[in-house]
């Protein structure tokens, strides 16, 4: 059974024929609806890493982008990894610079599921920080990392990165490293 197209002559044109292999041609109102929604789509992608070109995206729907990650992190069997911070604060910059840096990108990015969460003047997606202990309650930027099921494995209760500026990006790495290392005996499931 032939799986292409015919080829047929309408007029001068020499256009494909949609036979029981392929199925009926797709109508007008439908091509066009695909193409007016694949538009759509890339133009909000298109704006969505305009609007955020900040360390922490002020614009984010940070509880889509946590269970995103949880749902990424389900099948990844990687734990996921919250950093709360805010664009005001030199070490929410100075740790967004660090885990920039190529050896920690790599670590966070086969380590981790990463979300970056924004929490303005300690005035925005406070409840998300509360649901995982209130983790920025001794400063920012803080870090929890859970399980697929939403389970602290664990978070930085101490302010353990709240003096981010004066880690070195090998201190940053470090700590990251470390804190994987801890969660790999833990479950994830």
């Amino acid at each position: 059974m032939n799986l292409l197209p015919s080829l047929t002559l309408r007029g001068a044109c020499v256009a494909p024929s949609y036979g029981a292999a392929l199925g009926p041609r797709p109508s007008i109102r439908l091509r066009r609806a695909a193409s007016t929604t694949l538009s759509f789509v890339l133009a909000w992608m298109t704006l969505s890493a305009v609007a955020c070109d900040h360390a922490y995206c002020e614009n984010a729907d940070a509880k889509a982008d946590v269970r995103h990650a949880l749902s990424q992190s389900a099948t990844s069997h990687k734990p996921v990894l919250l950093i709360f911070g805010a664009n005001w604060c030199e070490d929410c910059r100075a740790l967004d610079q660090a885990i920039k840096s190529p050896a920690t990108a790599e670590l966070l990015s086969h380590e981790f599921e990463l979300v970056k969460i924004d929490v303005g003047n300690f005035n925005h997606n406070l409840d998300i920080a509360t649901t995982y202990g209130n983790p920025i309650k001794n400063g920012i930027p803080a870090a929890v990392l859970l399980t697929a099921d939403s389970r602290v494995l664990y978070a930085t209760h101490a302010g353990e990165l709240a003096d981010a500026r004066r880690m070195s990006n090998q201190g940053v790495y470090q700590f990251f490293k470390s804190t994987a290392e801890r969660t790999q005996d833990k479950p994830q499931h």
